[in-house]
């Protein structure tokens, strides 16, 4: 997303994630980049809007991870030059270039060289005013899009997906009792579990700062299936179990691509 407020007040070095702030000290925006010729304050500074601040908050706070609509379209903004080599009757909006399969955009009707010129009532002149305005939804949310087609206006609604192409926003799961050990987790696909004979398991997808990393030599992709010898199925399972925990605890699991069984010991 290149949506950023453009201002000349004094940004340095480090001053990246500072506020940006009106004269009634308000926040207007975080800071980001600067362009400037000597890399000092002399040139111009660039803040992520307050509103997109505001919904990556809520998002963390609510969902544990920014939760993010996406259109599934590959796109530019339209100028005189486009306009022209497409011969497009209109010279303002967002070209739509293609569109991945199965994406929002595509079950919702939009096609390739449709020019987006709203969404939701706001005129949309290029593609970063496009990626402000879906930004600031969340999968599952619909949108209206206004597209010119052919030299005529065509509305559409569209429902926006995630990422993977699901609709269902990524709920916060026990955030509370699995975010001390710094980690991603996700329920074993069944496929998966089929695939290595194991009645299911807890997948560790990413590692973050933890205990997990600052204990152990885990690395990501492992399974757990049993904590202290008890038989974990699912994420419920583990978060309860560790509820529960106090002192040392033994992680039991599985790498898909390694063979053998691994163990893990940290504290609580």
């Amino acid at each position: 997303m290149e949506s950023f407020i453009q201002t000349d007040a004094a940004i340095n070095p480090g001053n990246s994630g500072g506020a940006l702030v009106n004269m009634d000290g308000g926040l207007v925006g975080i800071n980001t980049a600067i362009a400037s010729p000597t890399g000092s304050y002399s040139g111009y500074g660039f803040a992520v809007p307050s509103n997109i601040v505001s919904k990556v908050v809520e998002d963390l706070l609510k969902y544990g991870r920014v939760q993010r609509g996406v259109l599934g379209i590959m796109i530019r903004s339209l100028d005189g030059n486009l306009a022209k080599e497409k011969d497009l009757e209109i010279n303002s909006g967002v070209y739509v270039d293609s569109l991945f399969e199965s994406s929002a955009a595509e079950v919702a009707g939009i096609k390739k060289g449709d020019v987006i010129i709203n969404i939701d009532n706001k005129k949309i002149k290029t593609s970063p005013e496009l990626q402000e305005v879906v930004a600031r939804h969340r999968p599952g949310d619909e949108i209206k899009i206004t597209v010119n087609r052919d030299g005529k206006e065509m509305g559409f609604k569209v429902t926006l997906m995630d990422k993977d192409g699901g609709k269902t926003i990524a709920e916060k799961e026990h955030k509370e009792t699995l975010s001390i050990l710094g980690a991603e987790f996700e329920t074993l696909d069944k496929k998966v579990a089929r695939k290595l004979d194991i009645a299911g398991g807890v997948k560790v997808e990413k590692l973050y700062a933890g205990k997990l990393r600052k204990y152990t030599d885990m690395r990501e992709g492992f399974i757990i299936t049993k904590v202290d010898g008890q038989k974990i199925k699912d994420l419920d399972d583990l978060a309860d179990v560790l509820k529960k925990k106090k002192g040392g605890v033994m992680l039991e699991g599985v790498y898909e691509d390694i063979p053998g069984e691994y163990y893990y010991a940290f504290g609580m």
